[in-house]
């Protein structure tokens, strides 16, 4: 017990640890260590943060998407999918929905749809950093060449999300087909920093064929990447995908790698995923005690949301749509948070 006190105190203090304390930390931790690493994960994002909750405005704009990885909901080979595209003119509503109740960060997520060009893209994102210009944009678009995410960012975009999935390249190979090679998402992530991006990765726990090993290749990949945002959420399962049998993540082991990533990363963003929301009803403010402090509200048309399904049973009512924003503020205001009406920039890009 005691050296596991000596890892957690070195994470505590630190911020690092080796592979061998990683794995040490991941497969013999108790509930005293649990609780120890959760505590001072909150405490360090009060340290920096306060108890502030930044709130993203999340608009799923098109369910459509070439990719074909094995994991999720809205791949290409899923003939069962209702697919969707939502017009310029309702994604800029929106986010005039989103800005009159206080928000000023829109997400852009969306399949990898070849309606949606560069051209597209850079033409609606020039005209939603025009009309709002005390507004951060964040795309979730997939991997493009370089140039294409140079376009984007000098037409107004300013942050990127774009998860590894995974940082061990034999299990990326297990969760994508061979068309979707692991060297390009990681030059992509790599292209993304170079050219500015706040960016932002994370990872799938619990996904199939992962191991403490991938884990701790995730955690050793994050800490030498340093991105500004981390979005982690448990494994779930999707229908009519090569995945929809196999067991979804754990949301306790979730919340734990939370608390590691605030304490490894002090600075970064870390959302309470819509994942864990997902898989247990009290996780978004799990997420939050733990060391999270980004939640991303559905700014998306309510007709469409249920089809932008990743994974089963996912939730997209409730708090968890921007129009509850109020009862948000209240349930949060219960545990001493307050929402930031604010772009919520990462500490290192604050403007």
């Amino acid at each position: 017990m005691s050296d596991l006190r000596e890892i957690a105190e070195k994470l505590i203090v630190e911020h690092t640890l080796s592979r061998e304390e990683w794995q040490r930390l991941l497969e013999h931790r108790d509930r005293e260590i649990t609780e120890r690493i959760r505590s001072a994960a909150r405490r360090e994002t009060d340290r920096i943060f306060g108890r502030q909750v930044f709130v993203r405005g999340l608009i799923e704009f098109t369910n459509i998407c070439k990719k074909d990885c094995y994991y999720c909901g809205i791949r290409k080979s899923n003939s069962c999918v209702e697919r969707y595209r939502l017009t310029e003119e309702e994604i800029l509503s929106c986010c005039k929905d989103g800005y009159e109740a206080g928000l000023r960060t829109f997400v852009l997520q969306g399949g990898e749809d070849g309606y949606f060009t560069e051209e597209r893209i850079c033409s609606l994102v020039s005209e939603i950093h025009t009309k709002y210009q005390d507004c951060a944009i964040t795309l979730s678009v997939g991997e493009w060449k370089r140039e294409s995410y140079e376009r984007f960012f000098s037409a107004g975009a300013e942050r990127f999300l774009l998860r590894q999935e995974t940082a061990n390249a034999e299990h990326y190979g297990k969760l994508h087909p061979a068309n979707q090679p692991y060297e390009t998402r990681m030059e992509c992530l790599r292209n993304l920093k170079d050219i500015g991006y706040q960016t932002g990765c994370g990872f799938l726990v619990g996904s199939p064929y992962q191991t403490t090993d991938c884990i701790i290749e995730d955690l050793l990949f994050l800490e030498r990447f340093r991105p500004q945002m981390v979005g982690i959420g448990p494994f779930l399962p999707a229908k009519n995908t090569p995945f929809e049998a196999k067991k979804a993540g754990s949301s306790e082991l979730t919340l734990f790698l939370l608390s590691a990533i605030r304490l490894s990363l002090p600075e970064v963003l870390l959302p309470a995923t819509t994942a864990l929301g997902t898989a247990r009803s009290d996780g978004r403010l799990q997420g939050l005690l733990h060391g999270a402090n980004v939640i991303m509200p559905n700014l998306s048309p309510t007709r469409v949301r249920d089809k932008y399904a990743l994974y089963d049973n996912k939730v997209h009512s409730g708090n968890e749509a921007a129009e509850h924003l109020e009862a948000l503020r209240k349930e949060l205001e219960k545990e001493e948070f307050t929402v930031a009406i604010s772009r919520g920039d990462s500490p290192g890009f604050a403007k």
